[in-house]
């Protein structure tokens, strides 16, 4: 059974930017998303993905992912997916052996900033670069299949 073992966290400032590795633009929707799982179509230049995942809140969850051929991604995400589309850039950085994961959200959930960490195994120590601030892990607000139904836009 495939596992994500992930943290999330706002940004106390932008000093990552000078760190970042790689920077990739994505679409993803969502075709099904309950209390109990999700499924969704992501699409970054010429690929696409089928991602099945539990809806557990916290750090551990079930998750599976198949790439697609990226004409059948473009015509889900299209037609299937609830809207709004969910559009980032996701940037990479390396902190300490490990890969943070930098989603800078445009759209409907424009000026939203998350960064995540995905570990090999719960408990797994890792070091917090100094922009990294309150973590969000368990505030639902923050999954992506939640700013599809509520975008940050809408937030108070």
């Amino acid at each position: 059974m495939a596992k994500e073992i992930e943290h999330k966290f706002l940004l106390k400032n932008d000093d990552w930017r000078t760190q970042t590795t790689r920077s990739s633009l994505y679409k993803q929707g969502y075709m099904v998303s309950d209390n109990s799982r999700s499924v969704r179509i992501r699409v970054s230049g010429d690929t696409a993905w089928l991602n099945i995942k539990s809806a557990t809140i916290g750090t551990l969850r079930q998750e599976f992912e198949y790439e697609i051929p990226i004409e059948d991604g473009i015509e889900i995400l299209n037609t299937l997916c609830q809207k709004p589309i969910i559009e980032k850039t996701r940037h990479l950085v390396t902190y300490k052996q490990h890969t943070w994961e930098i989603d800078e959200f445009t759209g409907d959930n424009d000026k939203l900033i998350v960064a995540e960490i995905e570990l090999s195994e719960v408990g797994e120590h890792f070091e917090k670069p100094s922009w990294i601030g309150q973590e969000v892990t368990t505030d639902i607000r923050y999954y992506n299949n939640s700013l599809c139904k509520n975008p940050y836009k809408n937030w108070k």
